[in-house]
């Protein structure tokens, strides 16, 4: 199962990364939108899923690593500047080179699939996660391939996208074969998610906060689609109570 959810995620990104070079016409008020539910939808399943499974394995010593992890994300936004949460502003015509970006936002994506190649005790977690990292790349691509566009770049710029979203699948095989091959990547897998979850937090906030208007008002729009993300998010612990 493991191996479909890092395939979809691959075909995903994929798509996302392609709809700016496919479709000249893309409206940034939907993109903003998109945005919106992808930051409410990772940041409910951060909370409902992945703490309570960090708490349960670290106990109080989790919070070291997801304050750890938040202010890992600070640093990398600084390579990436911030393209991971919907940036795109008018980077293009100050960047002449996509190189610090793009290697930003790998960190960033490896950091992402490092959890779907975990073992949880709770079955419903993996399916969540994946769904929520899933709903965050698709947007995440397209501020990339929005940005390639943009900013002049001698590698074709579909190979870029290819690269990037294979990085989170690659990540996330590495972390479940190393995992089960050897005791102590294991072992340390479970110190590292706390650090992912403390990056989700920082991506998904900072997405509620800044997308939409300029202002950051909530706008009716905006209102909706962060209650279906969390809405979403809430109706994934129905996947537990099936089983």
């Amino acid at each position: 199962m493991i191996w479909f959810y890092l395939l979809l995620l691959f075909v995903f990104t994929l798509l996302g990364g392609g709809i700016p070079f496919l479709f000249k016409q893309f409206k940034s008020s939907w993109f903003t939108l998109l945005l919106a539910f992808s930051g409410s939808f990772l940041l409910g399943i951060t909370l409902l899923h992945l703490m309570p499974e960090t708490f349960h394995e670290l106990g109080e010593k989790a919070g070291i690593y997801i304050l750890l992890g938040f202010f890992l994300q600070l640093i990398l936004q600084r390579l990436s500047h911030g393209v991971e949460h919907g940036h795109v502003h008018d980077h293009g015509t100050h960047i002449h080179t996509i190189s610090p970006i793009f290697l930003g936002l790998c960190i960033h994506a490896f950091m992402e699939g490092i959890p779907l190649g975990f073992n949880y005790q709770d079955t419903s977690t993996l399916p969540s996660i994946f769904f929520g990292v899933a709903a965050h790349k698709i947007p995440e691509a397209i501020t990339l391939s929005s940005l390639l566009l943009v900013t002049p770049t001698k590698t074709n710029k579909w190979i870029l996208v290819i690269l990037f979203a294979l990085v989170s699948p690659i990540s996330g095989i590495m972390a479940m074969y190393y995992g089960q091959k050897f005791y102590f990547i294991s072992n340390l897998l479970v110190y590292f998610i706390p650090v992912v979850i403390g990056a989700f937090l920082h991506i998904s906030t900072t997405i509620l906060y800044e997308s939409g208007t300029k202002h950051h008002e909530l706008s009716r729009q905006k209102v909706i689609v962060v209650l279906l993300g969390l809405g979403f998010a809430l109706s994934t612990l129905l996947l537990h109570s099936h089983e």
